[in-house]
């Protein structure tokens, strides 16, 4: 049984209730080619995606955001700084807190149509204050229409990475889609997402049947798998990113723009969050080390928050509410590390 509780507006509707101002579309235009060159090799910056594990009140995610567009203008020479704000959080048992986007007040109830509301504010305030366009997951597909004109990059995560409605809609993103591998970590599973998500699909969207032409900016994220027995077992190593280089090559008719992100946390930490300092440390030696390795690794994805670490319920402000995130200091460390050896 389906209990009617709230009825969502279009898309079309929610945006027209504020549209975006003209000078934040050019600076939104402006980031989507940067991250976009990244990804097709016209630029060997690296794109940093990097932010806490997910936006659960629009304020500290603000104050975050103003710093990294600080940090931003130091490194902008080597790296693309791209804002996490994930407004949706998957759960592994299907309940508990699912983020902004169901339910902007944590410690409140859902309301769906006040999230969407909410974190267009947010996107449209991040870009405003920062000068950053952000990154967001696309957990819910039919979802991605409310910020599609909002967001610069867009990631699928493990458990969705196999479906096919992600699969479908990424074709018609003209946008960096990372699809991360599934949590059994099989790259064939991986490349088989990519290649669909690059080719042009007819599918139902939106009350429409729609054609797509592709979408040759998606991409591989790497960020470890989970064993029969949920080990965590990292796959950012020479080794595993090699195989994904030959599997690009190996795939019958091409795959366009070759890219791997590596995912420093989640399974590649065991969501040990201080291991992502070193995670990212040894894949920049490995880029030093070969130069294939060097030019299919395009950035990394690394959890941070204003404070250290995670707590249960919102009470210190900037501080995670889900998956434990690097402090500012270590994230302001890390950053300008990445810049220097990228």
């Amino acid at each position: 049984m389906f209990e009617k509780q709230i009825e969502i507006p279009s898309p079309e509707e929610i945006i027209a209730e504020r549209p975006v101002p003209a000078e934040i579309a050019k600076i939104k235009r402006e980031r989507d080619k940067l991250a976009i060159d990244v990804i097709t090799g016209k630029s060997d910056k690296l794109l940093v995606i990097i932010g806490p594990c997910s936006a659960h009140e629009p304020a500290p995610v603000l104050e975050y955001c103003r710093r990294l567009g600080k940090l931003s203008e130091k490194v902008k020479d080597r790296l693309v700084l791209i804002p996490r704000i994930y407004t949706a959080k998957p759960r592994t048992r299907g309940v508990g807190y699912k983020g902004m986007f169901s339910q902007p007040d944590p410690e409140h109830k859902e309301d769906t149509l006040k999230g969407i509301r909410t974190i267009r504010s947010l996107l449209l305030g991040s870009i405003a204050e920062s000068g950053l366009s952000a990154a967001d997951e696309m957990l819910y597909p039919e979802n991605y229409a409310y910020v599609e004109d909002l967001v610069t990059y867009v990631a699928i995560g493990a458990r969705s990475s196999e479906n096919q409605t992600h699969r479908l809609v990424a074709s018609g993103i003209e946008l960096p889609v990372g699809i991360k591998n599934p949590m059994s970590g099989s790259i064939p599973v991986l490349i088989n997402s990519i290649y669909a998500a690059q080719s042009s699909q007819v599918f139902k969207y939106h009350n429409w049947q729609v054609r797509t032409g592709g979408n040759p900016y998606a991409h591989a994220v790497l960020r470890g798998r989970v064993d029969n027995y949920g080990n965590d077992i990292p796959n950012y190593h020479y080794e595993t990113v090699m195989q994904v280089l030959e599997s690009y090559a190996d795939t019958e008719g091409g795959l366009r723009n070759p890219a791997v992100i590596i995912d420093a946390n989640h399974s590649n930490s065991g969501k040990q969050h201080r291991q992502q300092v070193r995670i990212v440390e040894e894949v920049l030696q490995n880029r030093l080390y070969d130069a294939d390795f060097r030019t299919i690794v395009k950035g990394f994805m690394v959890e941070s928050f204003l404070v250290e670490g995670c707590q249960e319920h919102d009470v210190v402000f900037g501080q995670s509410i889900t998956d434990p995130c690097l402090g500012w200091k270590d994230t302001e460390r890390l950053v300008l590390d990445i810049a220097e050896k990228a």
